[in-house]
């Protein structure tokens, strides 16, 4: 089994293996660290994904940022180019459920959003480093999509999805800023560093 495989497999065990409410207190503190972030209390466009199982819980996150009057925008994918396009989305009615139990946005009605309107990106992932390198789930979805947007890019994980370091391919595109229930890990900065 390759290092990414193995990686992507211990942490999915570890999310597991959290309690209920271990699960869902350090989703609340993380939602609260993300509402507090200044990309997010001045940006407008927020896109995100709808959390499925062991991930990060998305769908309170997003009824606070309509609180806030916040445009949220969802991904669809499309799995036969592994692309993907993100809706502007009002109420999770205006969701249906696809392949692999995923909620995407129904699209007849709900409008494309162009990546140069979206301020903030939350991209998802099994597992982080401290650079901001991430494992997703292995359809590339997010690096493709990302060489074409320029605004800020954060993640949202438990600390146990943090590891020294993750193996990088070309391709990859890391993330800004990682915040976890006890942590708010500053990527760019951690690159930096390596570089100088």
């Amino acid at each position: 089994m390759d290092h990414k495989k193995m990686l992507r497999t211990q942490i999915a065990q570890s999310l597991q293996e959290l309690t209920i409410e271990q699960f869902q207190q350090s989703s609340r503190k993380i939602m609260d660290r993300l509402l507090g972030e200044p990309s997010i209390i001045e940006g407008n466009t927020i896109a995100i994904t709808i959390s499925n199982k062991r991930e990060v819980d998305t769908i309170e996150l997003i009824k606070q940022l309509w609180k806030l009057n916040k445009t949220v925008v969802v991904p669809k994918c499309h799995p036969k180019d592994r692309t993907m396009d993100f809706y502007k989305i009002e109420n999770f009615d205006q969701l249906e459920t696809v392949y692999m139990d995923l909620k995407e946005p129904k699209t007849d009605c709900t409008v494309l959003v162009s990546p140069d309107e979206i301020d903030c990106m939350v991209v998802p992932g099994i597992v982080f480093d401290k650079k901001g390198y991430r494992i997703g789930y292995g359809g590339g979805y997010y690096d493709r999509y990302l060489v074409r947007f320029n605004g800020k890019l954060i993640s949202l994980a438990f600390s146990i999805q943090v590891v020294e370091s993750v193996p990088v391919e070309p391709h990859d595109q890391p993330v800004d800023l990682i915040l976890t229930e006890t942590d708010r890990i500053e990527c760019t900065l951690n690159r930096k560093e390596l570089r100088s």
